[in-house]
């Protein structure tokens, strides 16, 4: 990264540092957080200061240092995911049903299914939930405190590190998403895009589920877009 003279205490300690970080990151199989990396370093130390100088260094290289889900992670440059995906084995799209239904949970968080069909305006197949879910981007949150105890959904810290954000408030605004043409000019008045939170506590109208579901974090997409094509 840089040359240190063997005499100079300081920057000694400061290599030996940036090197721990090196390895953590390297080893980490999820983004990690300033907590993890101080355990392993001297008390007191600036981890920001630390992280900000990896994060300069690496912005010049084939991976980049991110900030995603809380913490840090490498990632590939963003100019060479071309390059690095040649050869790679291709994964099925969503459908825009799923994309659609994947946009309000993360939004709306936490929102149940019919709450979702609201929104739409129209029905949601099961084989759509199921599809967010098995791809570890969405999770069984609660129950809502209404009849029939309907399911509340939420995101995973695994779609933060798939979309390359830090936290859910980093999703784009109602002028962003103008601005990139994803909503025309014609919106109605009033109209506004709700503050996601990333607070994973129940809310006041949600209860527990009986039974913890089964962590689909890191499960692949490969097959899964078929089951909610009748949504097309």
């Amino acid at each position: 990264m840089f040359d240190v003279r063997p005499d100079d205490e300081r920057a000694v300690a400061l290599a030996r540092d940036l090197r721990i970080i090196e390895a953590l990151l390297f080893t980490a199989a999820a983004p990690i957080d300033s907590a993890a990396i101080a355990a392993r370093l001297p008390e007191k130390t600036d981890i920001g200061a630390l992280m900000d100088l990896l994060t300069a260094d690496y912005a010049r290289r084939g991976v980049n240092l991110v900030r995603v889900a809380g913490g840090w992670m490498l990632r590939t440059a963003p100019d060479l995911a071309a390059v690095v995906s040649q050869g790679a084995v291709e994964t099925r799209k969503l459908s825009r049903a799923a994309v659609e239904v994947l946009a309000i949970i993360a939004y709306h968080q936490p929102v149940t299914r019919a709450e979702i069909e609201d929104i739409r305006g129209v029905s949601t197949s099961k084989g759509t939930l199921d599809v967010l879910l098995e791809s570890g981007w969405v999770r069984l949150r609660g129950r809502r405190k209404a009849p029939g105890r309907p399911v509340t959904y939420g995101t995973t810290p695994a779609f933060l590190v798939h979309f390359g954000l830090d936290a859910l408030q980093d999703l784009p605004g109602l002028d962003e998403l103008r601005g990139a043409g994803l909503l025309d000019g014609r919106i109605p008045a009033g109209f506004s895009i709700p503050l996601p939170s990333d607070d994973s506590t129940l809310r006041d109208d949600e209860e527990p589920l009986e039974k913890e579901p089964l962590d689909l974090a890191l499960a692949p997409l490969l097959d899964y877009a078929e089951r909610d094509e009748e949504e097309e």
